[in-house]
């Protein structure tokens, strides 16, 4: 079955299923507080890039040729760190949020016009973010800087479809920006009171397979 028959095969279902796995690298964009500057303690604050996972199930509206509406709820395993550096020691201590995320996101997608059995595609769109471990008690100790459980992210993406005579096959590459600050303010932890702001970012590479 060409392009051409997939299309038309394609464009007689208004909804359209599979599922997607992705690999990530999530890190941080950090903020510094006024209180940075106050202190001599904590030198440097960055952050860590660390690998992840999901796992989804993709589900499309399809409005024309061109155009789909995409929907992929999801759950995501990631990890962000923040190491510092401190006037009084000589190693550089390490802050890891591990988090399991229930994801929501809806996209729309644009595909370019067929060559052979091959398209192009760009995606952009809105993800809504559950952390699962917010509440966790690893995270209630006094050392660990605090997030929020909700996130909303905006995200872009280029990706390319294969089309084979029963899936398509389509790997993508993923920009997500979390649009809130995440950070949960807490004065009394010294990790903590030195950030204004967390935002969250992650790199995805997914493959999604679908009939």
């Amino acid at each position: 079955m060409n392009i051409y028959e997939h299309d038309e095969r394609y464009s007689r279902r208004n909804f359209h299923f599979g599922i997607s796995m992705s690999l990530n690298r999530s890190n941080y964009k950090i903020t510094l507080d006024s209180n940075y500057l106050a202190q001599n303690e904590i030198l440097e604050a960055h952050a860590l890039t660390n690998p992840g996972f999901s796992l989804g199930i993709l589900s499309d509206y399809h409005i024309s040729r061109s155009f789909e509406l995409r929907f992929i709820p999801d759950l995501s395993f990631s990890d962000r760190s923040i190491q510092y550096k401190i006037s009084t020691a000589d190693t550089l201590p390490v802050k890891k949020i591990e988090s399991v995320y229930l994801e929501f996101p809806l996209h729309l997608k644009y595909r370019s016009a067929p060559y052979k059995d091959f398209r192009m595609y760009v995606i952009g769109g809105f993800k809504y973010s559950v952390d699962m471990q917010s509440n966790a008690q690893a995270r209630l100790a006094e050392d660990l800087v605090k997030v929020y459980k909700n996130d909303i992210g905006a995200e872009w993406g280029v990706g390319m479809e294969f089309h084979l005579p029963l899936v398509i096959i389509s790997p993508e590459i993923k920009v997500s920006y979390g649009m809130l600050n995440i950070l949960r303010p807490d004065d009394n932890l010294n990790f903590s009171r030195v950030l204004d702001k967390l935002h969250a970012r992650t790199l995805m590479f997914t493959i999604h397979f679908e009939g």
